[in-house]
């Protein structure tokens, strides 16, 4: 892998020069794999913060996210649409994540003019941190971090999605039979919940990661409009 080329964040759009290390796997600079990799960063402890566990436990959160992401893409669950779950009938992993725009489904990723890609300040902001820190002495915690959310977004657009899924197998928590597979997470809070039929996965069985709390859905009937 090429450590010459520029780490791009999305502040403005601007070059981040000098902040591209050798302690950072960096990746070819798409579009569409930085903003990815931008939104698995910001949903993912890092060291010191509120609900980081363990090195561990934030790469598991990272897979999770994106297996959310793939779920809503590719795995419509029978009963349900797609737009119903991911406010969007569309099928492409931007399109999901930037749905419902600036406060939507997945709040800080949104689309502006011209559909141009567009992160809040507060994202870009907390990412640059992050680098900042992954940069300094050798290699440690926040760069494979940073690495791993690189490698976890090529390997997927590349055709390789993260395995296994905890949840995938997951056909009853009581009192309702569920779908398997997440298909939304929040930040694990009291009173936080998406709505609908989602269900939260508990605690018994993986639903809380990286201070994200993770959500099912209720089966349906295959034939309900």
């Amino acid at each position: 892998m090429n450590t010459n080329l520029t780490y791009i964040c999305f502040s403005g759009w601007a070059l981040l020069s000098g902040m591209a290390a050798p302690n950072v796997t960096l990746m070819p600079a798409t579009e569409q794999a930085r903003y990815i990799a931008h939104l698995l960063i910001n949903e993912t402890s890092f060291p010191g913060e509120r609900g980081f566990v363990s090195e561990e436990d934030s790469k598991a959160t990272m897979r999770a996210l994106l297996l959310v992401i793939d779920a809503r893409c590719n795995r419509i669950p029978p009963g349900y649409s797609r737009e119903e779950i991911a406010e969007t009938d569309s099928s492409d992993p931007i399109d999901i994540i930037t749905a419902g725009g600036r406060r939507g489904q997945m709040d800080g990723f949104s689309r502006g003019g011209r559909s141009r890609l567009v992160m809040a300040p507060r994202v870009t902001a907390r990412v640059t941190r992050l680098l900042r820190i992954a940069n300094q002495g050798v290699p440690d915690r926040f760069a494979r971090l940073l690495s791993y959310a690189q490698t976890l977004t090529k390997e997927y657009l590349d055709g390789t999605k993260p395995s296994p899924d905890p949840f995938e197998t997951i056909t009853r928590i009581a009192p309702h039979a569920v779908t398997g597979r997440a298909y939304a997470w929040m930040s694990d809070r009291d009173g936080y919940h998406p709505g609908g039929d989602f269900v939260r996965i508990p605690d018994s069985l993986c639903g809380r990661l990286g201070g994200n709390r993770f959500y099912t859905l209720a089966k349906r009937a295959a034939d309900r409009p």
